[in-house]
């Protein structure tokens, strides 16, 4: 198979990066796995892939954006789509500035994900919308945003956002996205 169809899947949810998998093989891909940082550094000593699509949150506790750059520093070409349950203007501005092509929110199938990966530039069709943000968006975008500063850490986060940690955990459960 050739290196520039080589995909890999950065994916705790090991149903979902199944299904996933099989569909990207159906459609020419030779499909890689992993579910944790180690993993991919493990698979990047052996293998070059063209593409990765790398969950945001992963259950190892690590972090889609540590993926993305420890991927985007491996190799600056290769196409990186960061698919996550849990979106935020703060993760999607830093997966991009990370070396991430594109953001994308699950439910995603693999059509999204496809045509992510062709995308070159930004979309200025895009509708912008006239709702104002919400109290209740303002705050998880800034709960998402200290998250990122503080790689994941719900314990430091919770700390520099002034509140108990299981508050905070109540809160990220309660706006999860499926």
């Amino acid at each position: 198979m050739q290196a520039q169809r080589q995909l890999l899947i950065v994916e705790d949810d090991d149903a979902f990066a199944r299904t996933l998998a099989r569909s990207f093989e159906r459609r020419g891909y030779e499909v890689l796995r992993a579910s944790c940082l180690a993993e991919v550094k493990g698979l990047l000593q052996t293998h070059r892939p063209a593409y990765a699509v790398v969950d945001l949150k992963l259950a190892s506790g690590d972090s889609g954006l540590a993926c993305v750059q420890d991927l985007q520093a491996h190799d600056p070409d290769m196409v990186i789509v960061v698919l996550t349950g849990y979106a935020s203007i703060a993760t999607a501005v830093e997966a991009i500035k990370l070396g991430a092509r594109h953001y994308l929110a699950k439910p995603a199938n693999t059509d999204d994900i496809e045509a992510a990966f062709s995308r070159v530039e930004g979309d200025t069709d895009v509708e912008l919308t006239e709702r104002t943000t919400s109290i209740k968006t303002l705050e998880w975008e800034r709960i998402h945003e200290t998250l990122a500063e503080t790689g994941f850490n719900i314990s430091e986060t919770a700390r520099r956002l002034g509140m108990h940690r299981r508050t905070l955990a109540r809160k990220l459960e309660k706006q999860r996205v499926k």
